[in-house]
């Protein structure tokens, strides 16, 4: 397999083209057993594999959380191959959520398993925490260019415990989220029509009006639906941004399972929303 065109090229193709949403596939216990599957890997391996048949031919982007799948060990990792493998063959892009964070030799290692071209989990994007320096990515920021592959940075999340580390002052006044955004602006510089490098930015974090979200980059934003977020919040978040957003719909999509049709209906409803709201900004 050769390089892949850049992600970020990739990705912008694909949100003007199928829309700007993200489904995620997080098949956590209690969602196996409000589709009345049993919590063991079969179980998983159905719930998973449903939603990749659903909706991976319609939607721009695919995040499976690896927790969910780890929990069962190396036949759940097994199945995590199977979703990534089977979600990339229908045209979606897919961005593993691992929230990968080491130094060294370690953070080379993560890198090798979701960003090399050649590794089973190889995903278009890989989530990473940078909260042992920016520069700790530095592995996974080279493989990734390498393999045309991207990142998204933890810089603004919406968990109430995110605000202690990103909205800290440095010495110089700046936030360190604003310092991660400011990192990735600079990785993105130059590159067009959108850098590979972006931001996990929580719809549901409030007003962002003193951060620069224009990072020539994606914006992957947790919380819309179920985390109480819509589509017509975005505009107020992202403000000119917004067109760089990719919004991440899980429980607003999974619960409407295990009816293919009815997950098909649920994401269309997002994304056509998204695009709505878009389009009008």
């Amino acid at each position: 397999m050769s390089a892949l065109e850049p992600f970020g090229a990739r990705l912008r193709r694909a949100m003007d083209e199928r829309g700007p949403l993200c489904v995620g596939i997080d098949p956590h216990a209690s969602l196996l057993l409000e589709w009345g599957l049993n919590d063991d890997v079969a179980g998983l391996e159905r719930f998973s594999r449903t939603v990749v048949e659903a909706v991976a031919d319609r939607v721009a982007v695919m995040k499976p959380q690896s927790a969910f799948f780890e929990r069962f060990g190396s036949r759940g990792v097994a199945v995590l191959e199977t979703v990534v493998r089977e979600a990339r063959a229908a045209g979606t892009l897919v961005v593993m959520d691992a929230k990968r964070g080491d130094i060294g030799s370690t953070m080379a290692g993560y890198a090798e398993a979701y960003l090399h071209k050649d590794a089973p989990l190889f995903s278009d994007a890989l989530t990473v925490s940078p909260y042992l320096g920016y520069g700790s990515l530095a592995p996974a920021v080279a493989l990734a260019r390498e393999n045309g592959a991207g990142l998204f940075v933890l810089a603004l999340t919406s968990n109430p415990e995110g605000g202690e580390v990103q909205h800290a002052l440095r010495a110089d006044g700046r936030s360190v989220g604003a310092t991660m955004l400011a990192h990735l602006a600079a990785e993105n510089a130059g590159e067009r029509p959108l850098g590979s490098f972006g931001a996990v930015v929580g719809a549901t974090v409030g007003d962002l009006a003193s951060y620069d979200l224009d990072v020539n980059g994606p914006l992957l934003a947790p919380g819309v639906g179920a985390q109480g977020a819509t589509a017509a919040d975005l505009p107020r978040v992202f403000g000119p941004a917004l067109r760089n957003v990719v919004p991440n719909v899980s429980r607003g999509v999974l619960r409407e399972g295990p009816d293919t049709v009815a997950l098909r209906d649920a994401a269309r409803r997002f994304a056509d929303g998204i695009r709505d709201v878009v389009a009008g900004a």
